[in-house]
């Protein structure tokens, strides 16, 4: 693990640590057992320990480890044996790198946006438009793609396609740079031609995939920013520990016993809330969209503000470009927003208990 260090080549870092995972048998959390996965089918509790303990080392190989389990998600969800065959045993070895691409320039948080079309062309799917902020962009295998092919509004008309990297039509336009480094890009379909086959599930139905897909994965996202606060939290002790002013040591001082108690109930909050909507999942087989979000929620809006604190207790070292709590307090920041922001998780906790408490 790089230990949140700065990696000179982020896409041949992540290529390493996909493979280093697959080698290590981490991946196979990300498939079912039919396709070379560690248990009999996704599980949300699994999904959150290993993310949490990844993200604690190392936030590129959490990247790594969550985009092979949100890329290839919807085959495993809805796939054919064929797709699954195809795909899935290659994701669990880290030999097929995975991505899931949903958002769109104008399509983010509002889904039901997505202006990308397929169309059915006697026996293909042709597929044009615009995809962007496409985690694990330029260099993934193959793309979980969304569009729509009716002219229907809104969620309904959705459908979602398999579609190999090396697709005529699909080319990566753009390659986005953002404050915590991973592969990211823009990628373009121009007559982008696809055998019937490579449609995912039952056509119309891409919307309600997206969703079951991220439902899934959207409390593993808690419990990454559960190690990245965690990681804040033991940097800072030993910081207190062994930093000396005022003829004592930075721990003696209540202050700073009274921040670091702060941060600690605030992680232990929010992991009760991420394994809760985890266990709801798994062992209760609950529908967890609001506890999902509430998770989310919770757990990266505290690491965030333990993280900063982090940053203030280190003083200088705190904005020191290459300090461990610096790079995390670039890391947390995306966990606010991708996956549905956290403005978007309060509309969908609020919707969901309106609907559990109407008559």
């Amino acid at each position: 693990m790089t230990g949140h260090t700065a990696e000179p080549d982020v896409d041949a870092a992540c290529r390493r640590l996909v493979r280093a995972l697959g080698d290590g048998g981490w991946l196979r959390y990300c498939v079912p057992a039919a396709h070379g996965g560690a248990l009999p089918a996704l599980d949300s509790r699994a999904l959150c320990v290993a993310r949490e303990r990844l993200a604690y080392h190392d936030g590129l190989a959490d990247f790594a480890f969550a985009m092979q389990g949100l890329g290839s998600g919807a085959i495993t969800l809805a796939g054919t044996a064929a797709q699954r065959d195809r795909w899935l045993p290659s994701v669990a070895r880290g030999e097929a790198i995975a991505a899931f691409a949903l958002s769109e320039p104008g399509a983010g948080s509002d889904v039901a946006a997505l202006a990308m079309r397929a169309r059915r062309d006697e026996d293909a799917w042709v597929l044009d438009g615009c995809k962007t902020w496409i985690s694990n962009g330029g260099i993934a295998d193959f793309y979980c793609v969304f569009a729509r092919n009716g002219d229907t509004p809104g969620a309904r008309g959705i459908s979602a396609f398999v579609v190999p990297a090396d697709t005529p039509g699909l080319v990566v336009a753009e390659r986005i740079e953002v404050i915590s480094p991973h592969p990211l890009a823009r990628l373009e379909f121009s007559d982008c031609r696809l055998p019937l086959d490579a449609l995912l599930g039952v056509e119309g139905d891409g919307f309600k995939l997206a969703m079951r897909t991220l439902d899934i994965f959207r409390a593993s996202v808690a419990a990454a920013a559960l190690g990245f606060a965690r990681r804040a939290v033991d940097e800072s002790v030993a910081h207190a520990r062994s930093r000396r002013m005022f003829g004592a040591t930075l721990a003696d001082l209540q202050l700073t016993q009274a921040k670091v108690g702060d941060m600690a109930m605030e992680i232990d909050a929010a992991a009760l809330l991420t394994y809760r909507a985890a266990w709801l999942r798994d062992v209760g087989q609950a529908r967890t969209t609001k506890e999902a979000a509430m998770a989310k929620l919770s757990a990266t809006e505290s690491a965030q503000r333990v993280i900063d604190a982090a940053v203030q207790l280190h003083g200088g070292l705190g904005v020191t470009h290459g300090h461990i709590v610096e790079r995390l307090y670039r890391d947390i920041r995306a966990l606010r927003i991708y996956e549905g922001a956290t403005e978007v998780q309060k509309l969908i906790i609020g919707r969901e208990l309106l609907n559990e408490t109407s008559t």
